[in-house]
C-alpha cells in the first residue's frame, strides 16, 4: 500500500460503518488522518470503531443524512470533537432494489434519491462553511458507473448517481478559487453488503459489463478516494474519475 500524506487532516466518511466507507476510513487512518464515521447503523458503527481504533483517532456519529437538522448538528459535533473538518467523503448510498421504472414503488424511488443525492447536498451544505474557514478542503462524492450509463431496472439509483455527478460539477466550479476541490468517482460494482438489495440477475448483468471480469475491491476504490482527498490532488475539480474495470467508454 502506497503511503498518502493526510497527516493532521480530519475526514468525515458517510456510510463509514461498512463496505467502501469502512475501507476508506482504514486507508485514511493509515495515512495519518483523523476520521469521523457517519452512519445510520449505531451497532455497526460501534463495531467499525472498535476494529479501527488501533489505527488512529476515530469518532462515530449516528446520522440520518436526509434530515437537515440532524446533518447540521452532526457536523457541529464533529467539528467540536476534532477541532476542524478538512475532508468530506459522501459515500453513503442505497440501491432500493431492482425493477422496471413503471413497476417501482414511488416511495422507494424517492427514498433512493433522498439518500443518494439529497443526503450529499445536505452534507456539503453543512460542511463547506467549515472548509471555507480553513481555506482548504477536499470533497469526494461516490457516484456510480450507473450514473453515467444508466442501468436497466435501476432508474432510481442511476438517476440519483447522475444527479450526484451534476452536483459535483456545479459545486466544483463554485469553490474553484477557494482551495477546496470537489470531485466524484464512478465505480463499477464492488461486492459489498449492498448486493443483498439486488436480484441475482442484476448482479450477473453488472459483472458481464466489466471487461476485467471481476468486481471492484473496496481497497482499490479507497486508494483513489484517499488520493483525491490529499494535497497531491491540486489542480482537478468538478471531475469524474472512472474506476470501472474498463467498463466506462467516456
Amino acid at each position: 500500500m502506497n503511503k498518502l500524506d493526510l497527516n493532521g487532516r480530519v475526514a468525515i466518511v458517510t456510510g463509514g460503518a461498512r463496505g467502501i466507507g469502512y475501507a476508506t476510513a482504514a486507508r485514511m487512518l493509515a495515512s495519518g488522518a483523523t476520521v469521523a464515521l457517519w452512519d445510520i447503523d449505531a451497532a455497526r458503527l460501534d463495531e467499525a470503531a472498535g476494529a479501527l481504533a488501533a489505527s488512529g483517532t476515530v469518532s462515530t456519529h449516528v446520522v440520518e443524512l436526509t434530515d437537515e437538522a440532524c446533518v447540521t448538528a452532526t457536523t457541529q459535533a464533529t467539528a467540536q470533537a476534532h477541532g476542524k473538518i478538512d475532508i468530506l467523503v459522501n459515500n453513503a448510498g442505497i440501491t432500493g432494489g431492482n425493477g422496471r421504472l413503471w413497476e417501482l414503488d414511488t416511495a422507494t424511488w424517492r427514498r433512493v434519491v433522498d439518500v443518494n443525492l439529497v443526503g450529499p447536498f445536505l452534507a456539503c451544505k453543512a460542511v463547506v462553511p467549515h472548509l471555507l474557514r480553513n481555506g482548504w478542503g477536499r470533497i469526494v462524492n461516490v457516484a456510480s458507473i450507473a450514473g453515467k450509463e444508466g442501468n436497466a431496472n435501476a432508474s432510481h439509483y442511476s438517476a440519483s448517481k447522475a444527479g450526484l455527478i451534476g452536483l459535483t460539477k456545479s459545486l466544483g466550479k463554485e469553490l474553484a478559487t477557494s482551495n477546496i476541490l470537489v470531485n466524484a468517482i464512478t465505480p463499477a460494482a464492488a461486492k459489498t453488503e449492498i448486493f443483498s438489495q439486488m436480484k441475482q440477475e442484476h448482479i450477473d448483468f453488472m459483472l458481464s459489463k466489466i471487461p476485467m471480469n471481476r468486481f471492484l475491491q473496496v481497497e482499490e476504490v479507497a486508494a483513489l478516494i484517499g488520493w483525491l482527498s490529499s494535497e497531491d490532488c491540486a489542480f482537478t475539480t468538478g471531475a469524474v474519475f472512472d474506476i470501472s474495470g474498463g467498463r466506462a467508454v467516456y
